[in-house]
Order: structure tokens, then sequence, then C-alpha cells
């Protein structure tokens, strides 16, 4: 762990922001913190480009205290339009040594402490994929899920493109992540709450309202179900449903602080780019 700055700033938090979109480059170049000491999560889905990633978090990390970032999917994806033809662990660790050059934390690095209002809490940023665990009603195997999946027409992009190179699979890579990850998190002193940073959700209830509930297959694991409460989660944020919310499970509070694409956040009141207060907590009117 190391410790952090801290005073009076806020801890914020993004996702899915995929700058390859003209409209959402220019709402990151206008990100800005409140204060000196505010602290930037991103969870994911900058983009799927190297060199799009770099310029995203090398201009966030010029503007916030620390900037704290996992892996989407997309920026795992081996894209044919990417220079950087790495696949699998070897392009995840390219992405973490770049982060490294930027000062921006990785779920590689120890987890920092955040001593700001409402604090002291972990900010542990995860990396952990999915395992096909979370099947559609009636399917009991991959396989079955993946068959029905490809029937609707409803398959992710990750089927194509994001590699799990040297492991033999996305789920064998996942189970990987997760003992590594479990592992760290024990050993975390047990008085300390921490803010859990994951591209996907840790409990399978976020999905519950999607249009395609098939696509619940590449969004988490049943492994973490638990995780908000063995690991004392003041808060868990994600990303990836392109559906930001808040929501409450067990009394633990749910963060998905997307983006999204031009086309999903035109339709929505809130403008968008906007940063998702996680501390201080915001207080509710009324």
């Amino acid at each position: 762990m190391t410790s952090t700055a801290g005073g009076a700033g806020q801890l914020l938090a993004i996702s899915d922001l995929h700058i390859g979109y003209a409209e959402n480059r220019a709402l990151v170049e206008e990100m800005r913190p409140g204060s000196d000491e505010d602290w930037l999560l991103v969870a994911g889905d900058v983009s799927e480009i190297v060199s799009d990633i770099r310029w995203a978090l090398k201009t966030l990390a010029s503007r916030f205290a620390k900037v704290v970032w996992v892996p989407g999917n997309h920026e795992l994806w081996t894209h044919p339009k990417d220079p950087v033809t790495a696949r699998g662990v070897a392009r995840y660790e390219h992405l973490v040594t770049l982060c490294r050059e930027l000062g921006v934390v990785t779920p590689e690095d120890p987890y920092p402490i955040w001593e700001g209002p409402g604090g002291p809490v972990a900010v542990a940023p995860l990396f952990l994929l999915y395992d096909y665990s979370w099947l559609p009603a009636g399917c009991v195997t991959k396989a079955q899920g993946l068959e029905y999946a490809h029937g609707t027409g409803i398959v992710c992009n990750d089927e194509y493109l994001l590699h799990p190179d040297p492991y033999p699979s996305r789920e064998a890579w996942c189970r990987a992540r997760i003992a590594e990850t479990e592992r760290r998190l024990a050993a975390l002193p047990e008085d300390l709450p921490t803010v859990l940073v994951n591209h996907y959700p840790l409990h399978r209830h976020p999905t519950d309202i999607l249009w395609h509930p098939e696509f619940a297959m590449w969004c988490g694991t049943t492994a973490t179900a638990d995780w908000h409460r063995r690991f004392r989660v003041e808060t868990m944020v994600y990303g990836h449903l392109h559906i930001p919310r808040t929501t409450w499970h067990e009394d633990v509070r749910f963060e998905e602080v997307s983006v999204g694409y031009p086309r999903e956040w035109r339709k929505r009141q809130q403008p968008p780019g906007r940063l998702r207060r996680i501390l201080p907590k915001e207080v509710e009117a009324g």
C-alpha cells in the first residue's frame, strides 16, 4: 500500500470513455478536477488503440492529483487498426508499463490509501475478467450459453479480439486473476474499508436490466459474488454496461460510471462526461 495525499479533495470516477469517438475525446479534453487534491478512478474502456489510451491517461494525469486505471475489455482487444499487435497478457503488461511511465496507478501496483474526506479507505484497482458463469436462463454450460447468444445475434466482440495468450482460455485467465487479487485483498488490514474499482460489476444484480440478458456472460463472474461483504467495501465502482446509475446490494453501494457511446449519452438528461463523486458521499436532498 502507498500513503496518500489529501485533506479536502474528492475521489471521482469515470469509465467507458471510448475516445475513438470525436465527441467523447472532446469530453476528456474538458475534464477538470474541482481541486488540486482530487483523484480520478478510470474504470476501463478508454479506447482499443494504445496511442489513444496514452493520450487520455496522460491528459488526465496532468490534471488530477492521482489517476487510478483498470483495463476494460476494449483496452485488451488486439484491434486490426492498432499498430500495437501484442495479445493477451503481453498486451496488458504493455499497458501497465505505459501507465507507470505516466504515474498512473494500475492493478499491479500497491493499493493507494485515500485519506481525504470519507477516508481512510484502500482504493483497489482490480483486473478480473469474466468466466461465462453468468449464464442465460436455462443454460448450464458455456457452450449452451454461447449457442443461445449466437442464436440471438448478441455476441461480444471479445470472442474475436480479446485473446487470453498464454492462457488456454479467457476463463482460465480470469481464474488466475481472481486467485492473485483475492490474496492481495485478504492481506489488507481487517479494519480498513475499501473502494474496489473494476471494469465489471462484482455482483450480477446490475445486469438484471440489460435489454439483452445473454450479454451478462461477458460481464463478470460468480466467484466475486461475496467480495463486497468479505472485503469491507465502501463503494464498488465499475463500468462496461453503459447504464450509469447507483444501486445498492446488501447495504453496499455499486456505482456504474460509464460515459458510453455518443448515441447512448445523447438520449440522457444528464450532461455527458460528468465525473461521479465516490468520496465524500453525496448527501441527498430532502
